[in-house]
């Protein structure tokens, strides 16, 4: 069987403008897209040779309001999150080479959330639905998420739980219809479960890393998807 792979190397900010205003970002300024060769299994022998793509992704670009007053026991905010077309939708000798899925799509998001614990060993919690409407032909998508953190050791430690759910409303084109491989597919619908560790080096800058993995799908890669980065904290 024919392998494949994506990686991105992206920038992921937040900056409150007020205490009820945050602007988002996220900008994977360099992605991969990669077909392995593809090897027999009796002789060895390279069958297909492998190729790649490397480009920019598709960015985001949002903004976050709070609904509640700061310090209220729930904390509820309505999100916009438009998703910028700037990756490569087309690439590589079959044309099934993609660092983007070339539509430009619009994400309205509600989240809830508290926190709880003790000032030694704080928690929080948080809920969120959104509904993502897209062009080009995709199929407008309902999301949802959960996610559960705890900090240790001084709230140098933080470790996080979450769970994500997309579910495809199926009002546009076929996968089949619409050029794109699997990671970007059409009507792709999926169910996963992650974790996170975020350590703070100083009481600023800390290491993350991650891994994500789906229990339930449709159209998708069935494979764990594998994160590291370094962050900083103003």
């Amino acid at each position: 069987n024919i392998t494949n792979g994506l990686f991105n190397t992206s920038l992921y900010a937040e900056y409150g403008f007020t205490d009820k205003l945050t602007g988002i970002l996220y900008f994977p300024f360099f992605s991969r897209n990669l077909i392995n060769n593809q090897v027999s299994g009796t002789t060895g022998e390279i069958i297909k040779d492998g190729e790649a793509l490397n480009a920019i992704g598709d960015a985001d670009l949002g903004l976050k309001y709070g609904l509640t007053k700061p310090g209220a026991k729930i904390a509820v905010s309505a999100t916009l999150r438009l998703g910028l077309p700037l990756g490569t939708s087309v690439g590589g000798s079959e044309n099934n080479l993609q660092t983007g899925d070339g539509e430009f799509n619009q994400l309205v998001q509600m989240d809830a959330g508290t926190s709880f614990g003790s000032s030694e060993q704080p928690m929080y919690a948080n809920i969120s639905v959104g509904v993502n409407n897209r062009t080009n032909d995709f199929s407008d998508e309902l999301r949802f998420g959960a996610e559960v953190g705890v900090g240790l050791a001084a709230k140098k430690l933080w470790l996080i739980a979450r769970l994500a759910a997309i579910q495809s409303l199926k009002n546009g084109k076929l996968a089949s219809e619409i050029n794109s491989t699997s990671i970007f597919a059409n009507n792709a619908e999926i169910i996963s479960i992650g974790g996170e560790i975020n350590y703070y080096a100083t009481e600023q800058m800390g290491i993350s890393v991650g891994l994500t993995a789906p229990i339930s799908g449709k159209i998708i890669f069935a494979a764990p998807a594998y994160s590291v980065g370094v962050f900083y904290d103003m």
